[in-house]
């Protein structure tokens, strides 16, 4: 884990500040906050990071946030937990929600894309047999992401995987297999990629 000045998706890290320093003139950004404007430039009101975040406007938006404000993001071989929220043919798309054990301020995107479902057999592997929207999964970052792109992430290993998932009938299904989980209300069978949990992911 680590802590960086950078926020999630949209917002990208330029660099520290002092108060009352000139960030940048009105035609560059528009105001947001821990920033003030004076003169046609916009100046730091606090010492902190400044971020410029691009919300589809013609203009950034730029602020200042406090160093105790900074986030704890995903590092390369952090484990993390994360939702489901899509997936296709190539890929499934995710929200991350932890690292660790820790809790995440604000929303990061993931991804965990066919070939690095399992380790073995990976041109075998089919996504829809794998993961579910709504499902929370156990997964290792292997890449991280950026302003425009999301972290890559891997579900290639025995203790990693699907560790909640719920079936048509809304129950929560049992692990059966490393590839299967059975809804308990109607016995019916689904196909995941299951993880083997171990112990000191559970601590949370």
């Amino acid at each position: 884990m680590r802590l960086l000045s950078a926020l999630p998706e949209n917002m990208s890290p330029l660099r520290l500040c002092v108060p009352g320093e000139k960030l940048c003139s009105v035609g560059d950004c528009n105001q947001g906050t821990g920033v003030y404007q004076r003169h046609g430039y916009i100046y730091s009101s606090l010492a902190g990071y400044v971020m410029r975040k691009n919300e589809g406007e013609e203009l950034p938006v730029i602020s200042v946030v406090r160093e105790t404000e900074a986030l704890l993001l995903p590092d390369v071989g952090a484990i993390v937990t994360c939702k489901v929220t899509g997936i296709n043919s190539r890929f499934a798309k995710v929200h991350i929600l932890y690292v660790g054990s820790t809790p995440l301020k604000d929303r990061f995107r993931g991804t965990i894309r066919k070939e690095d479902v399992r380790e073995s057999e990976k041109d075998k592997v089919d996504i829809y047999k794998s993961f579910r929207p709504g499902d929370i999964v156990l997964a290792k970052v292997i890449s991280l992401g950026d302003v425009q792109s999301t972290y890559l992430l891997t579900t290639a290993e025995n203790e990693l995987g699907v560790v909640v998932a719920h079936s048509e009938a809304g129950a929560q299904m049992i692990p059966i297999s490393w590839r299967e989980m059975q809804c308990p209300q109607t016995n019916a069978k689904e196909f995941r990629k299951v993880a083997r949990v171990q112990p000191e992911y559970l601590e949370a």
